[in-house]
């Protein structure tokens, strides 16, 4: 990427009023963000969204001065910037209504693996919260090693979720409040470091940026978006980690609680998920990858021979078929470039081998063979 496009892409998010929402409606307008900062004013006011106020901030030089001083820590620190355009941008969040049309990463994970899971829970984790955070997370690792752990580097069931995603080799991520030139808190600052190696640490606020209150609640929508789903651990009656299952609630996301007695004060949040209905109750990996309609990879392998010795596909959802076995899962749009056919030609063949139980829809448009 030309540095010149970065300096447009972080420069749309320091416009003041413009959202995530506002921006990705004239991305879609412009197409090519950098028109928004070229274009002349009478233009301007004629894309929906830009109002004359929002117009002379626009033309302020600081937004873009700005952006060109986070370049220079974006490179010095071999962070990688996501913008929502980008071909490795997270897939699962970038349906939701006010995905951040910019993200902050630095590590070494891909977003749009197979299968993503968020865990949270409180900060006052107790034993037992802890140990069946590491029985489930252990679990998932023998189920599929490939699973990608999300959670918010915080104190109690986050850290505990990414200690013990590293110590099962699973590739963890923790979404940070806050810019990637700080680590907070700073107690878990080796742990961070070590999921540089296998994961990795993704905000979408710039450096300089403090861990703010308000701050938590934008990184929980991450947390939520990202992932197929979503476990509560413990939690209490109010708290982040209820935030974020809302969240995923209101994106259409899977939402899963674990359990407690009805004396402790930090299973009342998961007790009432599932009295509610907004989660589905488990105990163990096996229960995630049932109510996910999962299958680990013994079985995949014996229903792939299942499939070639039993369904007749035509020559079009054969190569379909080919594409998804070299790369597991894949995106609609992407594969539609990729064989390079129409989005609706291609949807109709998803749809026909979907019937013939071949294929599975995941979340955020992505397929996989079953």
């Amino acid at each position: 990427m030309q540095n010149q496009d970065l300096i447009y892409q972080i420069g749309i998010t320091l416009v003041k009023g413009i959202g995530n929402i506002t921006a990705k409606q004239i991305i879609d307008t412009l197409g090519d963000v950098s028109l928004l900062f070229k274009e002349k004013k009478h233009l301007l006011e004629r894309i929906p969204g830009i109002s004359r106020r929002i117009i002379s901030e626009i033309y302020n030089l600081e937004v873009l001065r700005r952006a060109e001083k986070e370049i220079l820590f974006i490179e010095k620190n071999k962070i990688a910037p996501l913008f929502i355009t980008d071909k490795d941008y997270p897939e699962r969040i970038k349906d939701c209504v006010d995905a951040p049309v910019l993200l902050y990463f630095r590590g070494n994970v891909n977003f749009n693996q197979e299968k993503v899971i968020s865990i949270v829970g409180t900060r006052n984790a107790s034993v037992y919260g802890r140990e069946v955070t590491e029985k489930i997370i252990a679990e998932l690792a023998d189920l599929c090693p490939e699973i990608l752990i999300i959670s918010g580097l915080a104190y109690g069931i986050d850290i505990y979720s990414h200690k013990a995603s590293l110590k099962n080799n699973l590739s963890t991520v923790g979404v940070l409040a806050h810019g990637l030139d700080r680590i907070y808190p700073h107690v878990h600052r080796n742990i961070a470091i070590e999921m540089l190696e296998n994961g990795g640490l993704l905000t979408d606020f710039m450096s300089e940026t403090t861990p703010d209150r308000q701050n938590f609640v934008k990184r929980n929508r991450i947390v939520a978006g990202i992932s197929d789903c979503t476990i509560v651990i413990e939690s209490a009656k109010k708290g982040g980690a209820l935030i974020t299952a809302n969240i995923a609630d209101s994106y259409s996301k899977d939402v899963f609680a674990v359990p407690g007695k009805v004396t402790d004060s930090y299973s009342l949040g998961c007790n009432d998920l599932i009295k509610q209905k907004k989660a589905a109750l488990i105990t163990n990996a096996e229960d995630i990858f049932r109510e996910m309609c999962w299958n680990n990879e013994k079985t995949d392998s014996k229903k792939s021979v299942q499939r070639s010795l039993f369904v007749d596909l035509t020559a079009e959802e054969q190569m379909v078929v080919d594409l998804l076995a070299q790369s597991e899962s894949m995106q609609l749009n992407n594969m539609a470039v990729e064989l390079n056919i129409s989005v609706s030609k291609l949807a109709f063949l998803l749809f026909e081998l979907e019937m013939k139980g071949v294929i599975r829809c995941m979340p955020g448009g992505i397929y996989r063979l079953i």
